[in-house]
């Protein structure tokens, strides 16, 4: 039998993206994503809870993270979870668990003029993105 390792996301990035190119011109975005559950405790009261998610990117979603993200985007994630490890300076071993993303779907609503655009962009796995909304010819990234 084989393992599911899924994730779905919706939150609005802490920072803008961190992008890096790796050997071979081999971009990985990197940004922390906000995701916020409300629900209500044993008195009635309304509570916010966060979380904190490390989201990470690769080649052409990380180019469009690096193009159309910023500080505070509404964003769908999906992907799976990666664990690394490594030894700090001091020789303590440390842990980091991240959302490797294989699917981004922008949610933020941006304006064109009078028109509004789901600026969005969706990726399947392949890697290729294609266009959600009725953007423009002229405003595809590809």
């Amino acid at each position: 039998m084989r393992g599911v390792n899924r994730v779905m996301l919706i939150g609005n990035l802490g920072k803008d993206p961190d992008v890096q190119l790796l050997d071979g011109n081999i971009a990985v975005a990197k940004f922390p994503l906000a995701t916020t559950e409300t629900f209500k405790d044993r008195s009635g009261k309304l509570v916010s809870q966060t979380e904190w998610h490390t989201v990470v990117l690769w080649r052409g979603l990380a180019e469009l993270a690096q193009k159309f993200l910023h500080k505070s985007s509404l964003v769908y994630i999906e992907g799976r979870l990666r664990t690394r490890s490594w030894e700090d300076k001091e020789g303590h071993r440390k842990f980091a668990t991240e959302v490797v993303g294989d699917n981004l779907i922008m949610l933020d609503k941006r304006m064109d003029g009078p028109h509004t655009h789901d600026g969005g962009f969706e990726n399947h796995g392949g890697g290729n993105e294609h266009p959600v909304g009725d953007l423009p010819s002229g405003d595809l990234p590809f």
